[in-house]
């Protein structure tokens, strides 16, 4: 039951030991929501008291509050993830129902972890990657939109649906030229396909991915890297796909081979092209093959917005923090 003021919502719950587990370990979880929302949230004995001038703030974690305590009465086992990405969802679209998303997971079973799609944005994109052969993964930082490729990968390499991975990256500020750089190929290549390390380390312990990058069965390599070659049996992921040019992107996309998959991706909005001698920067391959492909059959397109951004509640906080001070022409 709710009870609300001009600026207090208090939500009462029946089960004191539900609540307690609502609440989290030293009320863990209400911290949790207080840093994601920007309210005060407290509680008293089985009951959560939200304190915020913003009614549509309180009103979304009244519906956070109600629906997680739903969830726990019917055995759902909530991590602090899960209650901050509850959170989100529901302020992106209220009328959600964390029951059936939670409930019917959608999953990805991979060396050193299980990676569950954590809204339903991921949820649709994750059955496009089992579904499709070729898929164009569009949207800003932080949605999943490489790191849910790179378990799906994994989890098709170990169910032998594919015999290797392939991972790249246009080298942008090496201008793909990466003859002029200092050290060998590894130290040349390294800083610009490090995030997709990264994703493979989280998946996988270390050895592993040594052992697998070692044998050929992982390859990260720069798009230079991918001229010339087609890829059969393979997952194939492209990364930063906006900062490839037209040619490139055909030349990638044509190295497609018999059973492969192959998946793009990129934020059309972040476009690092350099300008050429001419003055004029090329157009985006990604753009350009997003104009002309998505008819073709067996390729599909799933576009990430804003509100699907997936991060650590603080972060949230402090980038909304700076979008206020710039909204406030603060400079200083």
């Amino acid at each position: 039951m709710a009870v609300h003021s001009s600026t207090l919502e208090t939500v009462e719950f029946d089960d004191p030991a539900l609540a307690n587990q609502l609440f989290g370990p030293h009320n863990a979880h209400l911290d949790l929501l207080a840093v994601a929302s920007g309210a005060h949230v407290s509680s008293r004995g089985a009951s959560v008291i939200i304190e915020s001038p913003d009614e549509h703030v309180r009103q979304i974690l009244c519906n956070v509050f109600v629906q997680l305590y739903g969830l726990l009465g019917g055995g759902t086992i909530l991590s602090q993830q899960d209650i901050t990405r509850a959170y989100e969802m529901l302020r992106a679209d209220p009328g959600l129902n964390l029951a059936q998303i939670f409930r019917d997971a959608v999953f990805v079973n991979t060396p050193r972890k299980t990676v569950t799609a954590r809204n339903v944005s991921q949820r649709t994109y994750l059955d496009l990657l089992r579904r499709h052969e070729l898929v164009f993964a569009v949207g800003p930082a932080g949605t999943g939109k490489t790191y849910l490729a790179v378990a799906m990968a994994l989890s098709m390499f170990q169910q032998h649906k594919v015999k290797r991975i392939v991972l790249t990256r246009p080298a942008v500020e090496a201008g793909e030229r990466l003859g002029f750089l200092p050290g060998d190929l590894a130290d040349k290549v390294n800083p610009y396909l490090r995030p997709l390390y990264d994703a493979l380390h989280d998946m996988m312990p270390q050895p592993k991915v040594a052992s697998m990058l070692e044998v050929g069965s992982i390859e990260v390599a720069p798009l230079a890297f991918m001229r010339g070659r087609t890829l059969n049996d393979a997952f194939i992921i492209l990364d930063e796909a906006q900062n490839t040019t037209r040619e490139q992107m055909k030349m990638f996309l044509t190295r497609m081979g018999f059973g492969s998959r192959m998946v793009v991706t990129g934020d059309t909005t972040q476009i690092d092209l350099p300008v050429q001698p001419g003055g004029q920067r090329p157009r985006s391959g990604l753009i350009h093959a997003l104009n002309i492909l998505p008819h073709v059959p067996g390729l599909a397109v799933h576009r990430f917005s804003k509100a699907d951004v997936v991060r650590h509640p603080l972060v949230g906080a402090i980038v909304n923090a700076y979008d206020n001070a710039e909204k406030d022409g603060q400079t200083s």
